[in-house]
């Protein structure tokens, strides 16, 4: 499909790259809505937003004859508005103010008719900017409803030769691919959508000697590293922006004993979440289903070389997942296999992962992964897969430190401004293209093969190294016995 040129959107915009400065752009250093006697809302600290009420933010979100805002600015916004309303309701908002601002400037004179011509090309642009990074905002009738009204109106400015028109109908068909693109991935999440324990929990006592082990399909750890990336970058791909802000709503909506019913449920967290623990798992499986010693051993080191491929990369949670794995209690009070496994390449991993100091260790690592992206000539050095777990949590402890308005009742924008931040640097990463060949034959074996119930890993632990101390004895007791009471 040809793409409809947008130059003469964006010629009268330059835009500055998002997050060039954490804080946006500065009162003195471009060009600033003119609040009036207002000047005490928004705040502003060193040049910098730091809180204003919702109507004052709303205002520095639309666009005017001499302002447009900053791209750092229109996605903090848009980001953390759906905190305090609804987008359909804010997009009611914006279009009574570019209403009131295209009545301002209605007058006929030719000179009049150029400006309501740029500041028509300053909406679309906004427009643009929101149904490309937040789709889902108009996922539902009324924001669409709110949507088309706003590009009815701006499309009266514009009747002579149909511009308009043109972008805001090609603007719309992207936004309607995004939405059935997006909503088909949802019913194919939701069919195959299954708890860890419910993919091939296993009971038995010994395994079937033919069936196949990881090494049987991949025996190269770089190669199983790369395809590790590959599951985990198409796994990210489907996370979006005002899922991980749903974190915020969702817990503001607890906090405030609320249950909003238009917060979607955050099935793409869960899923990837549940990638993390399906991986672990495997790793557990894999290694306390063989039942000698020798090729266990193996297999526990061949992990450690996967783990370490995969921060070679740059894949922070497949290796975080391996290590969580081995240190499963099922794999850890393995001594006799333990004793054997060269150990030093592990010892280096864990030290990586140590959680001490809030994992300065993993954050040091992170930032330097970070840093090569940016400065990266290959997507292979672009990579940069955060561990999820750590990623939400401090997303979380942010909400929960800051609060959401100050004591003045102003909206607390610099917390706003740090979560974006976070968000955003993880939209970078998750963009990145795999530089790596999908291997269908690795990739289902690491998707469907069965994994051992938690239950199941300590019976193969047992029947591999019997227990040690009283506590492990009463333990296989136990489930030697729930084991015949199944027989």
């Amino acid at each position: 499909m040809a793409t409809l040129s947008c130059s003469w959107v964006q010629e009268t915009m330059p835009q500055t790259p998002i997050f060039s400065s954490m804080l946006g752009s500065s009162c003195s250093g471009q060009v600033q809505p003119d609040m009036g006697e207002r000047c005490v809302d928004p705040v502003y600290q060193d040049g910098n937003l730091v809180s204003g009420s919702l109507e004052a933010l709303i205002e520095r979100l639309v666009p005017t004859m001499d302002y447009y805002p900053d791209r750092t600015y229109i996605f903090t916004f848009l980001l953390s508005s759906r905190v305090f309303i609804h987008p359909h309701e804010l997009l009611a908002k914006v279009g009574q103010i570019c209403i009131k601002q295209k009545q301002q400037l209605e007058t006929g004179t030719e000179a009049e008719k150029a400006k309501l011509k740029s500041f028509a090309a300053k909406i679309i642009q906004l427009l643009k900017e929101w149904t490309e990074t937040f789709p889902y905002d108009f996922q539902d009738e009324k924001s669409m409803k709110e949507l088309k009204e706003i590009a009815h109106r701006i499309t009266q400015c514009d009747e002579e030769n149909g511009t308009v028109k043109k972008i805001i109908s090609q603007m719309t068909q992207n936004l309607l691919m995004a939405l059935s693109a997006r909503s088909q991935f949802q019913e194919i999440r939701e069919k195959f959508r299954q708890p860890v324990t419910d993919k091939g929990t296993i009971l038995k006592t010994k395994p079937q000697s033919t069936q196949k082990d990881i090494l049987s399909v991949c025996c190269d750890p770089l190669i199983l590293a790369q395809q590790l990336t590959y599951i985990e970058l198409e796994r990210v791909s489907n996370i979006y922006p005002e899922d991980l802000m749903q974190i915020v709503s969702h817990m503001d909506s607890l906090d405030n004993h609320k249950c909003r019913s238009d917060v979607t449920k955050t099935y793409n967290l869960e899923a990837y979440d549940n990638w993390f623990n399906c991986l672990s798992m495997l790793v557990a499986t894999e290694i306390c289903r063989i039942v000698k010693k020798k090729q266990r051993t193996r297999m526990v080191e061949f992990f450690i070389d996967v783990a370490r491929e995969c921060f070679n990369i740059g894949n922070f949670n497949s290796m975080m997942a391996i290590i969580s794995g081995m240190n499963l209690s099922p794999v850890a009070r393995l001594k006799k296999t333990w004793s054997k496994v060269k150990t030093a390449k592990f010892d280096v991993l864990e030290h990586h992962m140590d959680p001490s100091s809030n994992f300065c260790n993993y954050r040091t690592a992170l930032q330097g992964a970070a840093q090569r992206s940016q400065t990266a000539n290959s997507n292979r050095e672009k990579i940069v897969i955060p561990v999820f777990n750590l990623f939400i949590k401090d997303i979380y402890f942010l909400h929960k430190i800051h609060t959401n308005r100050l004591p003045n009742g102003q909206i607390n924008f610099k917390k706003f401004w740090e979560i974006s931040r976070q968000i955003h640097d993880f939209l970078t990463w998750k963009q990145v293209e795999c530089p790596f060949e999908k291997d269908k034959k690795i990739q289902t074996y690491l998707l469907t093969a069965p994994i051992y119930s938690e239950e199941a890993l300590f019976i193969a632990s047992f029947e591999s190294e019997g227990p040690e101390n009283h506590m492990e004895k009463d333990s296989w007791k136990t489930l030697r016995t729930t084991l015949l009471n199944r027989a």
